[in-house]
């Protein structure tokens, strides 16, 4: 099969094309012919070798973190899908590979499509949905009348989180630019930051949670920001002792990281809030939910550009570069 893939970490020129053998699905697997994939941050930290010594990936590694597509083979022991069936996922942290023509999904990670959606739509989204749905809804409890800032509304969890915290009866506040203000507030944003002209931490007070995916300096500002007892959940400030705790490393590498996050978790515990690391997983139970939230109205995605298969370290350099005005970049194999 065709795949775009790494065979030694660095920087867009390591990405190349290739072929690829064809997966072979497990038991509880079911093979997905993949229509289309989204690109995210993440797909950089894992070709740069940023996560390298806690997700220790098999060189070559096939890149693509979420996808969507058309079921044709199940495993012996699926009971969810069957062959026909559109889905959309996030693939465990360990089998990721979705800049491919195939893929095998453990069926417990997989959901059906949204039906209102296209292909290129539904694959923009699992990854930001559920790291939106994990943040908001698993974590902080988010809860109607509480204040909720996301940083970086515009941005691919920004465009999700801002409609997941209104559907959750929020009150919520979010940073962008200009350009962008009317797009926020389409999408839940009851009142706009603009980070070129303003300073957020002057302006806001008194909030419940912070979503913060910018890390450094935004982070350290945000802490400030928040009430008493509130929470600040990052997908981009250092990782701490319970994600360590979670991924089951080993006790050198669990206070490598704990000291990561000292400073933040100090500096959080002065304020009386608390900080925390999130690192999304796959759960097909939880994109099942947000299925229906699609489906109803309540969340649409954003795609800003939609590039061919072929085109994919293009579609990455696009990405990388910050070229989207606001959403996600989608590449289309179908």
């Amino acid at each position: 099969m065709k795949t775009f893939l790494i065979e030694k970490y660095g920087d867009q020129s390591a990405v190349r094309a290739a072929q690829s053998p064809d997966p072979r699905p497990g038991p509880e697997d079911v093979l997905v012919e993949i229509h289309a994939a989204s690109v995210n941050p993440l797909d950089f930290k894992i070709r740069d070798g940023a996560f390298k010594l806690i997700l220790p990936y098999r060189l070559p590694l096939v890149l693509g973190n979420d996808l969507a597509g058309v079921v044709v083979r199940v495993g012996s022991a699926v009971t969810r899908f069957a062959v026909g069936d559109e889905v959309y996922a996030r693939p465990a942290k360990d089998r990721i590979g979705t800049f491919a023509e195939l893929i095998a999904v453990h069926q417990h990670d997989l959901a059906l499509k949204p039906a209102t959606l296209t292909m290129a739509e539904a694959a923009s989204l699992p990854l930001v949905a559920l790291t939106s749905w994990q943040a908001l809804v698993e974590r902080a409890q988010v809860q109607p009348g509480q204040k909720v800032l996301i940083h970086a509304g515009s941005g691919g969890v920004g465009t999700v989180a801002l409609q997941l915290a209104r559907h959750l009866g929020a009150q919520v506040a979010t940073t962008a630019s200009a350009a962008n203000a009317e797009l926020v507030k389409e999408l839940g944003a009851d009142v706009v930051i603009d980070y070129r002209t303003q300073d957020f931490e002057e302006v806001l007070d008194g909030y419940d949670v912070v979503l913060d995916s910018l890390g450094g300096e935004t982070l350290e500002k945000s802490l400030p920001v928040l009430k008493p007892g509130g929470k600040v959940i990052s997908i981009a400030g250092p990782p701490d002792a319970d994600f360590a705790r979670e991924l089951g490393v080993n006790p050198i590498l669990r206070q490598a990281m704990n000291a990561l996050s000292f400073k933040t978790r100090r500096h959080a515990k002065r304020q009386g809030v608390t900080y925390s690391f999130l690192f999304m997983k796959a759960a097909g139970d939880q994109l099942r939910e947000l299925t229906r939230l699609v489906d109803a109205g309540e969340i649409r995605p954003v795609v800003d550009r939609v590039f061919p298969f072929d085109r994919t370290r293009e579609a990455m350099e696009y990405a990388e570069k910050g070229r989207a005005k606001a959403g996600k970049v989608v590449i289309a194999m179908v």
